[in-house]
This record gives structure tokens, sequence and C-alpha cells, in this order.
């Protein structure tokens, strides 16, 4: 089996029930409105989704219900292995990967809980690969949490030259370190996604597949416009750029729950329910309700020039 990974890749959020269940209705409304707004894979259980705060069934679920949701239009990827003990690993791992998606994403700081560098890392690399099956793809998340664990040269040329990676989900956060990865990868079928705003038209020129970043839940479709237009240059797309980047900012006022109180705005889903932030946003970052309707009503003024262009 092989897929390829190209272009917007959304984290995807978990609308929850007010019962703390998970919103299979609310899922499915999101994952069309992901594809209707320029996806072209999405990336379920991952950070967006909550899935620390998630049970391994709760994980599963999800995983199966957005292949289930997506029906085959796009590729779905997911990643879920939140346990340190190697073992708990495995067994999370292994039942994610009979979920039916098209690529298991493994997250480096779980390969290597303590920071231990790269013997640890290839050790703990080797003992999974040798637990899942030889023909699912692979990818790779620095997920930031519980820490950022940034995958050195040597540990990226290790994965690359399995032949079973596909992805890696860049968290760098930085324009070189996405390059230098792009050129390590040059003609192969692992694709590096940049995942930060504020480097993402830079970086898609430099070599990223796409864009994979946290306000793909809010303008994905301005993202692939982006993309499709990277190779050229005008002052609407620098424009848009600068828009796409300050927009971002915003992540620190209580994503995900910022996000998913736009989408309650936007009828995709009921609750806004979040197990991560614990808290109102617009109670504790003061006009994060106004910022909301700006970052609402710049996309709309993008989207309108986008269309007379």
């Amino acid at each position: 089996m092989h897929i390829s990974i190209d272009g917007i890749v959304p984290v995807m959020l978990t609308p929850f029930t007010d019962a703390d269940r998970i919103d299979e209705a609310g899922l499915e409304r999101l994952v069309e409105w992901y594809l209707d707004n320029g996806a072209d894979a999405l990336f379920a259980v991952c950070q967006s989704s909550e899935m620390q705060k998630l049970t391994l069934d709760e994980r599963i679920s999800l995983a199966r219900s957005t292949v289930r949701f997506a029906a085959g239009r796009v590729p779905v990827v997911a990643s879920g292995h939140i346990s340190d003990s190697p073992e708990d690993q495995i067994a999370e791992l292994a039942a994610m990967a009979e979920t039916g998606i098209g690529a298991l994403v493994l997250v480096t700081n779980r390969l290597d809980p303590r920071n231990g560098g790269f013997e640890v890392f290839r050790s703990a690399l080797e003992t999974i690969l040798k637990h899942l099956p030889s023909d699912l793809p692979l990818g790779l998340y620095e997920c930031p949490a519980p820490y950022r664990r940034l995958l050195s040269d040597d540990e990226m040329k290790l994965c690359r030259d399995t032949g079973r990676f596909v992805v890696l989900k860049d968290v760098s956060c930085d324009l070189e370190t996405v390059r230098r990865r792009a050129r390590m990868t040059a003609g192969t079928s692992f694709a590096i996604v940049n995942a930060n705003a504020a480097i993402a038209f830079e970086a898609m020129r430099a070599g990223s597949h796409g864009f994979g970043g946290v306000f793909t839940n809010f303008h994905p479709d301005l993202y692939a416009w982006l993309y499709a237009h990277r190779e050229e240059d005008s002052p609407l797309i620098r424009d848009l750029a600068v828009y796409l980047a300050l927009s971002a900012m915003a992540e620190g006022m209580g994503y995900p729950k910022l996000a998913k109180l736009y989408h309650q705005r936007l009828g995709t889903f009921e609750c806004a329910h979040s197990r991560v932030t614990d808290y109102h946003p617009f109670e504790r970052h003061w006009a994060s309700a106004d910022l909301l309707d700006h970052i609402h009503v710049g996309a709309e003024r993008f989207r309108a020039l986008i269309a007379d262009t």
C-alpha cells in the first residue's frame, strides 16, 4: 500500500457533545468542511484532536470514523501513541494500524521520552517497526507535547532509508531546517509538511509539501490557494501570507477551544467543549471574540479578492 501526501493537511479537532462524548454527527460535518475547503489529507488523532485526553478506545473510534466519513476521497493519517512504556505504545500503535488509516504517524517524543538521543531513538524505532504491518506506510510528528523532540539529520536519514515513511509533520518552525530536510528527502516519497504559519509561504517555496498547522481549522482554503500559487509573486500573495501568519498568532488564546468556538459560529458542530482548554477563551483572553470576527472578515475579503483574480 502506498499513499502520497501533498497539499493541505488539517490537524483535526475532536467535536464533543455536552455529555463529553465524541460527537459523531459533528465529526462527519467537520470532515465535510475540511474537504469542501481544500484539504488534501486529514490528520486525525493528533494534538489538535486532544489525543492526550482521549482513551485508547476513543482514539481508535475517532480514526475509524474519520476514515469512514472521508470515504477514500483523501488519505487519512493518524497518530495516537501517548504512553511512556514501549509495550503500551506498541499496543496503541497496533490497534491504530487496524483502523483503515492510510498511514500511521509515530510521535518523535514517544520514541525518545527522556530525550536520550540518536541511539535511544533508533532502538525504539527498530522495536516498533518489528511490531507493525510491513506494508503500512508511516509518518513522523514532532508533537510539541509533552515536549518538542526534533529529529536530527541522522534520524531523518535513518527514517528515510527504511523506505517506510511518507510524511513528516515538521514542527521545527525554522525555514532553514525545512529547506535542509526537503533537500534530504528530494526524489523520495517522504514528504516534509511544515506546521508553522509564520514561515508557511516561504516553506512551501523551499520544498514543504503543503501545510499542516493549527489554522487549517480556520481557513484551509486560503492555505490551499497559497500553495497552488507558491511559485508566483504578487501583492495579493504577499498580503495573504502576512494575513495567515498574523491570524495564527491567536493560537495562544485558548486553542483548541478557540477553534471550536469558531466552528460553533459556522454551524459545523453545536458544542465547543474541550478537555484541553478548561476555561472560556473569551473570558481569559480579552477581545478574543472580536479577534475571531476580524479573522473571519479578513478571510472573506481574501476569498473575494482571490475570486476576482
